[in-house]
């Protein structure tokens, strides 16, 4: 029509818009659009394959509304098994949402909400095992605690590894301390972090159905000076931001991570410095709505809390203690003693009057052991009987060698007496060094000699004779510093 204004040649104009030039003089002489020429369809190109069984279908639906149209359609199939065919459902999947429309029930309505300034921030959990991060070469199985301001959208993210209350108590006091300011509420999700399983029969439910806080969150919100709040439960859409941010930061981070050029780092605090610079970059461009908020927040005036849980248990006869459903073994001298665990979100240490005993990476799960052969060694060369049915006796093999070495004297001293001869091999790598021992019985295994404790100690002894070099110590000739003031004089 543009073209025919200003030429008036409709063969130019049929060319130009890409049409037959019949097509185009039909357009012409009507005058008229094609949107306006169209008429909806008001009659059916086919028969409708479930008239005759459509009441039957609406009083169905009339007594049971959220039957879904799969359910229906083989409950017909069933009844009618000659007349309907596989390719039928979407015809009647048709019909229903039509049904529901005109005559279903009222459905939920979502009602967008206007957030306010200062008033919240929103903590959530997010597996980030698919931005394949490796730590060293090794793949980093982890998790990000991302807190978002609703209002300006900023957020901040930490790198953990579960969704414990220490690694939730550090993802909240990172993110309001890098802000330096708090907000009046903080929101999460019914995880057990912030709120007690329920039953576990002493917990009770509030009356809409969320459960209760833990102690330990509780006091945690009072520390910061914020009111806890959960989500009600099955509803996510309550934590949307925070929802919705999970997928943002990780998209921005795959990109960030694909710029660097590699996904590998020297350790987890390089990778937690990676994400803390990029999300840095990208509240650059909220700053403004950032200051809003700020404004109307509370300043921070307490310290951190230490981002630690204490235990206090006691050390069993075995030389081990179970904290968590996890059992770990200690120094021997503390068996019987009252030691306290202070359990990080990663790592265990164990104190005793205050003064480090052990220190080791916190296991996950339930019934998992961590068993360090130094700890009961001395005892096991005492008593090499137990060491057949000991319960943790696949921890006393450090590395597949040491298993091989263990075989090799089996096969040679079969029962007690190979067991004692292994374990006084066990017992020098205590002793000594771990590593030389293995190194020996490398050696021994290779050549096919005969692994005994003697053959490794040799090894051992020889491998430590190092001949240190003579060095001569230089003399210095202090004239050339006289030589060079004299220059300078000159």
């Amino acid at each position: 029509m543009e073209e025919m204004s200003k030429t008036g040649r409709i063969g130019r104009a049929a060319m130009k818009a890409g049409m037959d030039r019949k097509t185009a003089r039909k357009y012409v002489q009507g005058r008229k659009l094609p949107s306006e020429i169209r008429q909806p369809r008001g009659w059916r190109t086919r028969k409708d394959p479930f008239v005759d069984h459509w009441p039957k279908v609406e009083a169905r639906l009339e007594e049971e509304p959220t039957l879904e149209a799969l359910t229906l359609f083989d409950w017909l199939v069933e009844q009618y098994p000659e007349r309907y065919q596989t390719g039928q459902l979407r015809t009647l999947q048709r019909r229903l949402q039509r049904w529901r429309a005109e005559r279903g029930p009222e459905r939920e309505v979502e009602f967008s909400q206007r957030h306010r300034p200062g008033e919240a921030a929103q903590t959530d959990f997010t597996a980030a095992r698919e931005l394949g991060v490796t730590v060293l070469g090794q793949l980093l199985v982890h998790l990000l605690c991302v807190t978002v301001l609703p209002y300006s959208n900023w957020q901040w993210a930490t790198v953990c590894v579960s969704e414990s209350m220490a690694a939730l108590r550090r993802g909240v006091q990172r993110a309001l301390f890098q802000l330096g300011r708090v907000p009046k509420y903080h929101q999460t999700d019914n995880s057990t972090a912030a709120t007690h399983r329920i039953p576990d029969g002493k917990s009770v439910p509030f009356a809409d159905g969320r459960r209760p806080f833990n102690a330990d969150y509780v006091a945690l919100m009072n520390h910061l000076g914020m009111t806890p709040r959960t989500t009600e439960v099955g509803a996510k859409e309550q934590n949307g931001d925070v929802e919705a941010a999970n997928g943002a930061i990780k998209r921005r981070l795959d990109q960030a991570l694909k710029l660097r050029g590699q996904r590998d780092f020297d350790s987890v605090d390089a990778w937690q410095s990676f994400v803390d610079g990029v999300l840095t970059k990208s509240n650059r461009g909220r700053s403004t709505r950032v200051a809003e908020e700020l404004a109307v927040m509370r300043e921070i005036n307490v310290a951190k809390l230490p981002e630690f849980v204490e235990e206090t248990v006691r050390v069993s006869d075995w030389s081990t203690i179970r904290v968590k459903h996890c059992a770990y073994s200690v120094p021997s001298r503390l068996i019987g003693a009252h030691v306290v665990v202070r359990l990080y979100e990663e790592r265990l240490e164990v104190c005793y009057v205050g003064i480090l005993q052990l220190a080791c990476e916190r296991l996950r799960g339930r019934n998992v052991n961590r068993i360090d052969y130094r700890h009961v060694i001395w005892s096991l060369v005492r008593k090499p009987g137990a060491f057949a049915r000991y319960v943790y006796r696949e921890e006393m093999f450090p590395t597949v060698v040491f298993r091989r070495a263990y075989d090799a004297i089996q096969s040679e001293q079969a029962g007690t007496k190979g067991d004692l001869e292994y374990l006084r091999v066990l017992h020098l790598a205590a002793s000594t060094m771990e590593a030389d021992v293995e190194t020996a019985l490398t050696l021994l295994l290779d050549e096919h000699k005969l692994v005994t404790c003697d053959a490794v100690k040799a090894l051992v002894i020889m491998a430590s004779r190092v001949e240190l070099p003579a060095l001569v110590a230089p003399v210095v000739d202090l004239g050339v510093y006289d030589a060079l003031l004299g220059e300078v004089r000159a």
